[in-house]
Protein backbone atom coordinates (compact mmCIF):
# COMPACT_ATOMS: atom_id res chain seq x y z
CA UNK A 1 0.00 0.00 0.00
CA UNK A 2 1.31 3.49 -0.81
CA UNK A 3 2.06 6.15 2.13
CA UNK A 4 -0.71 7.92 3.46
CA UNK A 5 0.51 11.66 2.53
CA UNK A 6 0.38 14.04 5.64
CA UNK A 7 -2.42 16.17 4.47
CA UNK A 8 -4.64 12.87 4.33
CA UNK A 9 -4.22 12.66 8.42
CA UNK A 10 -6.13 15.24 9.14
CA UNK A 11 -8.94 13.89 7.13
CA UNK A 12 -8.64 10.46 8.40
CA UNK A 13 -8.89 11.57 11.71
CA UNK A 14 -11.82 13.54 11.31
CA UNK A 15 -13.55 10.62 9.41
CA UNK A 16 -12.95 8.99 12.55
CA UNK A 17 -14.08 11.50 15.13
CA UNK A 18 -17.06 11.96 12.80
CA UNK A 19 -18.25 7.94 13.61
CA UNK A 20 -16.82 6.19 10.72
CA UNK A 21 -15.31 3.07 10.86
CA UNK A 22 -11.69 1.94 10.85
CA UNK A 23 -11.91 -0.12 8.19
CA UNK A 24 -14.46 2.31 5.65
CA UNK A 25 -11.98 5.44 6.39
CA UNK A 26 -8.51 2.84 5.25
CA UNK A 27 -11.07 2.57 2.40
CA UNK A 28 -11.64 5.99 2.12
CA UNK A 29 -7.71 7.19 1.90
CA UNK A 30 -6.58 4.36 0.24
CA UNK A 31 -4.75 2.82 3.22
CA UNK A 32 -4.39 -0.17 5.20
CA UNK A 33 -6.83 -0.79 8.03
CA UNK A 34 -3.95 -0.87 10.41
CA UNK A 35 -2.49 2.24 9.35
CA UNK A 36 -5.39 3.80 10.42
CA UNK A 37 -5.33 2.27 14.31
CA UNK A 38 -1.81 3.08 14.23
CA UNK A 39 -2.77 7.19 13.70
CA UNK A 40 -6.04 7.12 16.02
CA UNK A 41 -3.06 5.59 18.76
CA UNK A 42 -0.12 8.21 17.67
CA UNK A 43 -2.82 10.62 18.06
CA UNK A 44 -4.50 9.39 21.74
CA UNK A 45 -0.76 9.52 23.18
CA UNK A 46 0.95 12.63 21.86
CA UNK A 47 -1.85 14.44 20.29
CA UNK A 48 -0.43 14.72 17.05
CA UNK A 49 -0.53 13.33 13.30
CA UNK A 50 2.72 13.70 11.80
CA UNK A 51 4.80 10.73 11.39
CA UNK A 52 7.48 10.27 14.33
CA UNK A 53 11.10 11.52 13.37
CA UNK A 54 13.26 8.72 11.39
CA UNK A 55 16.89 8.05 11.48
CA UNK A 56 16.73 7.49 8.07
CA UNK A 57 18.96 5.59 5.73
CA UNK A 58 22.19 4.73 7.64
CA UNK A 59 25.46 6.77 5.84
CA UNK A 60 27.49 4.37 3.88
CA UNK A 61 30.92 6.32 4.54
CA UNK A 62 32.83 7.12 7.73
CA UNK A 63 33.78 10.63 8.48
CA UNK A 64 37.17 9.47 7.67
CA UNK A 65 36.36 9.00 4.36
CA UNK A 66 33.60 11.89 3.99
CA UNK A 67 37.00 13.93 4.73
CA UNK A 68 38.73 12.11 2.10
CA UNK A 69 36.46 12.76 -0.86
CA UNK A 70 36.40 16.24 0.24
CA UNK A 71 40.47 16.44 -0.01
CA UNK A 72 40.88 14.65 -3.38
CA UNK A 73 38.52 16.52 -5.04
CA UNK A 74 40.22 19.54 -3.68
CA UNK A 75 43.39 18.45 -4.69
CA UNK A 76 42.31 17.86 -8.23
CA UNK A 77 39.40 19.64 -9.18
CA UNK A 78 38.83 17.77 -12.67
CA UNK A 79 38.38 14.63 -10.53
CA UNK A 80 35.32 12.41 -11.58
CA UNK A 81 33.46 11.10 -9.06
CA UNK A 82 33.38 7.52 -10.11
CA UNK A 83 36.62 7.69 -10.00
CA UNK A 84 36.37 8.37 -6.33
CA UNK A 85 33.55 6.43 -6.04
CA UNK A 86 35.60 3.38 -7.56
CA UNK A 87 38.66 3.70 -4.59
CA UNK A 88 36.01 4.36 -1.34
CA UNK A 89 34.80 1.26 0.48
CA UNK A 90 31.44 1.80 1.91
CA UNK A 91 30.20 0.33 5.48
CA UNK A 92 28.28 -2.22 3.72
CA UNK A 93 29.50 -2.84 0.06
CA UNK A 94 32.21 -3.04 -1.52
CA UNK A 95 32.56 0.45 -2.90
CA UNK A 96 30.33 3.83 -2.83
CA UNK A 97 28.06 4.91 -5.76
CA UNK A 98 29.22 7.90 -7.56
CA UNK A 99 26.25 9.77 -6.17
CA UNK A 100 26.94 9.29 -2.98
CA UNK A 101 30.39 11.29 -3.81
CA UNK A 102 28.46 13.93 -5.00
CA UNK A 103 26.31 14.24 -1.73
CA UNK A 104 28.99 14.38 0.08
CA UNK A 105 30.99 17.03 -1.97
CA UNK A 106 27.60 18.94 -2.07
CA UNK A 107 27.17 18.64 1.63
CA UNK A 108 31.15 19.94 2.08
CA UNK A 109 30.14 23.23 -0.34
CA UNK A 110 31.70 21.85 -3.79
CA UNK A 111 28.76 21.52 -6.69
CA UNK A 112 30.10 20.50 -9.94
CA UNK A 113 30.15 23.03 -13.00
CA UNK A 114 31.21 23.87 -16.35
CA UNK A 115 35.06 25.36 -16.00
CA UNK A 116 35.31 28.77 -16.77
CA UNK A 117 37.48 28.54 -20.53
CA UNK A 118 39.83 30.72 -20.28
CA UNK A 119 42.20 31.51 -23.91
CA UNK A 120 45.30 32.46 -22.43
CA UNK A 121 47.70 30.10 -21.49
CA UNK A 122 49.77 31.97 -18.86
CA UNK A 123 53.32 31.07 -18.42
CA UNK A 124 55.87 31.99 -15.62
CA UNK A 125 56.86 34.91 -17.87
CA UNK A 126 53.77 35.96 -18.12
CA UNK A 127 52.81 36.02 -14.68
CA UNK A 128 55.55 38.07 -13.78
CA UNK A 129 54.92 40.73 -16.38
CA UNK A 130 51.26 41.03 -15.31
CA UNK A 131 52.07 40.96 -11.83
CA UNK A 132 54.65 44.22 -12.39
CA UNK A 133 52.47 45.79 -14.79
CA UNK A 134 49.59 45.67 -11.99
CA UNK A 135 51.87 46.96 -9.36
CA UNK A 136 53.10 50.19 -11.52
CA UNK A 137 49.15 50.47 -12.53
CA UNK A 138 48.09 50.37 -8.67
CA UNK A 139 50.22 53.41 -7.69
CA UNK A 140 47.86 55.90 -10.30
CA UNK A 141 46.41 58.30 -9.10
CA UNK A 142 43.10 60.09 -9.86
CA UNK A 143 45.01 62.60 -11.85
CA UNK A 144 46.94 60.01 -13.93
CA UNK A 145 44.01 57.63 -15.00
CA UNK A 146 42.22 60.23 -17.55
CA UNK A 147 45.83 60.84 -19.45
CA UNK A 148 45.65 57.28 -20.76
CA UNK A 149 43.92 56.03 -24.00
CA UNK A 150 43.31 52.40 -24.06
CA UNK A 151 42.79 51.63 -27.61
CA UNK A 152 42.59 48.04 -29.21
CA UNK A 153 41.06 45.84 -32.15
CA UNK A 154 38.15 43.49 -31.99
CA UNK A 155 35.76 41.11 -33.97
CA UNK A 156 32.26 40.92 -34.29
CA UNK A 157 30.31 38.47 -36.17
CA UNK A 158 27.06 38.49 -37.65
CA UNK A 159 26.32 34.93 -35.95
CA UNK A 160 27.30 33.53 -32.18
CA UNK A 161 29.09 30.75 -33.21
CA UNK A 162 30.38 29.74 -28.84
CA UNK A 163 27.38 27.73 -27.91
CA UNK A 164 25.66 30.54 -25.94
CA UNK A 165 22.50 30.14 -28.26
CA UNK A 166 19.23 28.88 -27.12
CA UNK A 167 15.90 28.09 -28.53
CA UNK A 168 12.57 27.77 -26.99
CA UNK A 169 11.03 24.58 -28.08
CA UNK A 170 7.83 21.96 -27.51
CA UNK A 171 7.90 18.07 -27.86
CA UNK A 172 8.74 16.96 -31.49
CA UNK A 173 9.66 20.60 -32.74
CA UNK A 174 13.34 19.72 -32.82
CA UNK A 175 13.59 20.00 -36.66
CA UNK A 176 11.14 22.19 -37.42
CA UNK A 177 12.54 25.53 -39.07
CA UNK A 178 11.83 27.92 -36.46
CA UNK A 179 14.10 26.15 -34.30
CA UNK A 180 16.85 25.54 -36.32
CA UNK A 181 19.90 27.00 -37.15
CA UNK A 182 21.42 26.96 -40.08
CA UNK A 183 25.14 27.13 -40.49
CA UNK A 184 27.54 27.06 -43.64
CA UNK A 185 29.86 24.35 -42.89
CA UNK A 186 32.92 25.10 -45.14
CA UNK A 187 31.59 29.28 -45.84
CA UNK A 188 33.08 30.16 -42.13
CA UNK A 189 31.47 33.46 -40.30
CA UNK A 190 30.81 36.99 -41.60
CA UNK A 191 32.33 38.86 -39.17
CA UNK A 192 33.73 42.93 -39.36
CA UNK A 193 37.31 43.75 -37.19
CA UNK A 194 37.20 47.29 -36.06
CA UNK A 195 39.47 49.58 -33.68
CA UNK A 196 38.77 52.28 -30.98
CA UNK A 197 40.10 54.04 -28.14
CA UNK A 198 38.90 54.90 -25.28
CA UNK A 199 39.61 57.04 -21.97
CA UNK A 200 37.89 58.75 -18.50
CA UNK A 201 36.78 61.57 -20.75
CA UNK A 202 36.97 61.02 -24.43
CA UNK A 203 37.09 58.35 -26.94
CA UNK A 204 37.72 57.98 -30.49
CA UNK A 205 36.00 57.59 -33.38
CA UNK A 206 34.94 53.34 -34.67
CA UNK A 207 37.34 52.49 -37.07
CA UNK A 208 35.97 49.72 -39.70
CA UNK A 209 39.47 47.57 -40.78
CA UNK A 210 39.61 46.31 -44.19
CA UNK A 211 40.77 42.86 -44.42
CA UNK A 212 43.74 41.84 -41.91
CA UNK A 213 45.59 44.31 -40.08
CA UNK A 214 49.66 44.50 -40.62
CA UNK A 215 51.65 46.90 -39.44
CA UNK A 216 51.42 48.84 -42.81
CA UNK A 217 47.59 48.76 -42.23
CA UNK A 218 47.86 49.76 -38.67
CA UNK A 219 50.60 53.22 -39.25
CA UNK A 220 48.86 54.24 -42.18
CA UNK A 221 44.71 53.89 -41.56
CA UNK A 222 44.67 53.86 -37.77
CA UNK A 223 48.24 55.98 -36.17
CA UNK A 224 48.35 58.63 -38.85
CA UNK A 225 44.57 59.79 -39.61
CA UNK A 226 43.38 59.05 -36.30
CA UNK A 227 45.85 58.24 -33.29
CA UNK A 228 48.62 61.03 -34.22
CA UNK A 229 45.62 64.15 -34.62
CA UNK A 230 43.60 62.88 -31.25
CA UNK A 231 47.05 63.26 -29.26
CA UNK A 232 47.70 66.29 -30.92
CA UNK A 233 44.63 67.52 -29.64
CA UNK A 234 45.03 66.13 -26.33
CA UNK A 235 49.16 66.84 -25.46
CA UNK A 236 48.35 65.45 -22.24
CA UNK A 237 47.10 61.63 -23.67
CA UNK A 238 49.37 58.82 -23.55
CA UNK A 239 48.89 56.09 -25.87
CA UNK A 240 48.09 52.45 -24.83
CA UNK A 241 47.91 49.56 -26.76
CA UNK A 242 48.41 45.86 -26.87
CA UNK A 243 51.58 44.29 -27.55
CA UNK A 244 50.06 42.67 -30.58
CA UNK A 245 52.58 41.80 -33.42
CA UNK A 246 50.84 44.79 -35.76
CA UNK A 247 51.67 47.10 -32.99
CA UNK A 248 55.49 46.36 -31.85
CA UNK A 249 56.52 46.31 -35.34
CA UNK A 250 60.05 47.89 -35.86
CA UNK A 251 57.95 50.28 -38.56
CA UNK A 252 55.69 51.30 -36.17
CA UNK A 253 57.84 51.94 -33.31
CA UNK A 254 60.18 54.22 -35.73
CA UNK A 255 56.71 55.75 -36.84
CA UNK A 256 55.44 56.81 -33.11
CA UNK A 257 59.08 57.88 -32.03
CA UNK A 258 59.02 60.42 -34.55
CA UNK A 259 56.72 61.90 -33.66
CA UNK A 260 57.01 62.02 -30.06
CA UNK A 261 54.50 59.44 -29.15
CA UNK A 262 56.17 57.15 -26.26
CA UNK A 263 53.87 54.21 -25.70
CA UNK A 264 54.10 52.29 -22.27
CA UNK A 265 55.13 48.54 -22.60
CA UNK A 266 52.09 46.45 -21.79
CA UNK A 267 52.25 42.86 -20.91
CA UNK A 268 51.19 40.18 -22.91
CA UNK A 269 47.71 38.07 -22.65
CA UNK A 270 46.76 40.78 -20.13
CA UNK A 271 43.10 41.46 -21.94
CA UNK A 272 41.86 41.80 -18.01
CA UNK A 273 43.91 44.82 -17.03
CA UNK A 274 42.93 46.71 -20.31
CA UNK A 275 39.49 48.27 -19.80
CA UNK A 276 38.43 48.34 -23.85
CA UNK A 277 38.03 44.90 -23.33
CA UNK A 278 34.82 45.42 -21.55
CA UNK A 279 33.89 48.08 -23.89
CA UNK A 280 33.77 45.66 -26.46
CA UNK A 281 31.50 43.49 -24.55
CA UNK A 282 28.94 46.16 -24.09
CA UNK A 283 29.36 47.30 -27.88
CA UNK A 284 28.14 43.87 -28.45
CA UNK A 285 25.73 43.51 -26.47
CA UNK A 286 24.03 46.91 -27.74
CA UNK A 287 24.08 45.57 -31.05
CA UNK A 288 22.64 42.24 -29.83
CA UNK A 289 19.91 44.11 -28.63
CA UNK A 290 18.76 46.00 -31.01
CA UNK A 291 15.22 45.59 -32.32
CA UNK A 292 16.20 44.44 -35.71
CA UNK A 293 19.57 42.70 -36.01
CA UNK A 294 22.11 42.94 -38.43
CA UNK A 295 21.63 40.95 -41.48
CA UNK A 296 25.08 41.03 -43.53
CA UNK A 297 28.44 42.65 -42.50
CA UNK A 298 27.56 46.46 -43.80
CA UNK A 299 24.61 46.36 -41.72
CA UNK A 300 26.81 45.05 -38.84
CA UNK A 301 29.19 47.76 -39.21
CA UNK A 302 26.80 50.00 -39.46
CA UNK A 303 24.97 49.02 -36.27
CA UNK A 304 28.60 48.98 -34.55
CA UNK A 305 29.41 52.73 -34.98
CA UNK A 306 25.71 53.80 -34.23
CA UNK A 307 25.76 52.33 -31.23
CA UNK A 308 29.55 52.51 -31.03
CA UNK A 309 28.60 56.92 -30.42
CA UNK A 310 25.51 56.36 -28.40
CA UNK A 311 27.61 54.61 -25.19
CA UNK A 312 27.78 57.24 -22.48
CA UNK A 313 30.76 59.00 -21.66
CA UNK A 314 29.82 58.03 -17.85
CA UNK A 315 29.58 53.87 -18.88
CA UNK A 316 33.40 54.70 -20.02
CA UNK A 317 34.44 56.89 -17.24
CA UNK A 318 33.73 53.68 -14.81
CA UNK A 319 35.50 51.34 -17.20
CA UNK A 320 38.76 53.13 -16.67
CA UNK A 321 37.99 53.87 -13.30
CA UNK A 322 38.28 49.96 -12.59
CA UNK A 323 41.75 49.94 -13.00
CA UNK A 324 42.42 50.33 -9.61
CA UNK A 325 40.27 47.01 -9.27
CA UNK A 326 41.76 45.45 -11.55
CA UNK A 327 45.19 45.68 -10.64
CA UNK A 328 44.34 44.59 -7.30
CA UNK A 329 42.52 41.48 -8.36
CA UNK A 330 45.49 40.31 -10.78
CA UNK A 331 48.09 41.26 -7.69
CA UNK A 332 45.91 39.12 -5.57
CA UNK A 333 45.65 36.10 -7.72
CA UNK A 334 49.65 36.56 -8.03
CA UNK A 335 49.50 37.39 -11.80
CA UNK A 336 47.04 34.50 -12.94
CA UNK A 337 43.45 34.96 -14.33
CA UNK A 338 41.18 37.27 -12.47
CA UNK A 339 37.50 37.63 -13.01
CA UNK A 340 37.92 40.30 -15.13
Amino acid sequence: MPMVPAHLHELALGMLQGGMRTADVARAINCNVRTVRRLRQRYRETGWTADRPRSGRPCVTTPAQDRYIRTSHLRDRHRMATITAQVTPGTHNHSISAQTVRNRLREAGLRVCRPVVVRQVLTRHHRQQRHLRAQTHRRWTRQDRPKVLFTDESQFCLTRGNGLIRVYRRRNERYTEACTLERDRFGGRASVMVWGGVSQHHWTELVVIAGNLNAVHYREDILLPHVVHFLQAHPDMTLQHVSATSHTARSVRDFLQDRNVSVPPWPAKSPDLNPIEHTWDLLDWRVRARAIPPRNVQELAGALAEEWGNISQQGLANLVQSMTRRCTAVLNAAGVHTRY
